[in-house]
């Protein structure tokens, strides 16, 4: 499974340096909406997975209806001439925050865990290795 994500973002990465594509500025504010809103939903995907909790459905849902949510704040915004667009960036910059805090702290404990249950299991073979053998 993790070589095909370590795949997919190469994959990505390759096709965003040989074929560039040319964002109209008008356009600019949208696309950054959008990749605000994609950003957040996968940090959002890696935090459930991390709590073993991630649905492929909802996970696809929350991208696309935060992403339409996103753009659609931005088109009003322009029509009336407020910077609505604002409320994406502020509300997915502080949940894309708020996941990364989460990632961070599960990964954190998870090594945690290992090292004291490494470190348990190496107190309890020196214990086992230094008792005294008791004969009958």
């Amino acid at each position: 499974m993790r070589v095909y994500i370590v795949f997919s973002v190469l994959l990505g990465i390759l096709i965003g340096y040989f074929l560039p594509i040319n964002i109209p500025q008008e356009y600019s504010i949208y696309v950054a909406v959008m990749l605000l809103a994609a950003a957040d939903a996968a940090a959002g995907g890696m935090n459930a997975r991390l709590h073993r909790q991630f649905q492929v459905n909802l996970f696809i849902s929350g991208a696309v209806g935060n992403g339409l949510i996103a753009v659609l704040l931005t088109y009003l915004g322009e029509r009336i001439g407020i910077p609505l667009y604002l409320a994406a960036v502020v509300v997915f910059g502080t949940r894309l925050f708020q996941n990364f805090g989460e990632i961070r702290r599960q990964l954190l404990t998870l090594s945690g865990n290992r090292n004291t249950i490494d470190k348990s299991t190496h107190n309890t073979q020196e214990v086992e290795e230094n008792a005294p053998i008791e004969t009958k």
